[in-house]
């Protein structure tokens, strides 16, 4: 697969869990379209220090020097903070639904909205 293919399938995970977020009802179908727009951005993001940074220490393989080697992995590194920031965000955001459900016994977001008064 080339960098085009995995930015292709990328965007099309993005896209789905963005229509996901705004038009659904149910707070607990918003937080996994959020993940979903989470996990396209890892795979963004791999494929990128993949694909990009290997391709220009093959083309000029003189300048590879420590601050070149640092960036191999500079995606995979930001990837594992998006995940811990996902697994937060998940935590949260299940903790804050079962409140409203306690409450209001819905878990629809509209219902959520009616908090603020």
């Amino acid at each position: 697969m080339s960098l085009e293919n995995f930015l292709i399938v990328s965007a099309i995970i993005f896209a789905i869990g963005l229509y996901g977020a705004m038009t659904k009802q149910n707070a607990i179908t918003v937080l996994m379209s959020i993940e979903l727009m989470f996990n396209a951005v890892n795979i963004s993001a791999v494929a990128m220090s993949r694909y990009i940074v290997p391709l220009g220490i093959a083309q000029n393989p003189q300048a590879t020097t420590d601050e070149v080697v640092q960036f191999l992995l500079t995606g995979q590194v930001f990837t594992i903070f998006i995940i811990t920031v996902a697994a937060a965000e998940v935590a949260l955001g299940l903790a804050i639904v079962l409140a409203i459900f306690r409450q209001r016994s819905s878990i629809f977001v509209s219902d959520a909205a009616e908090l603020k008064q």
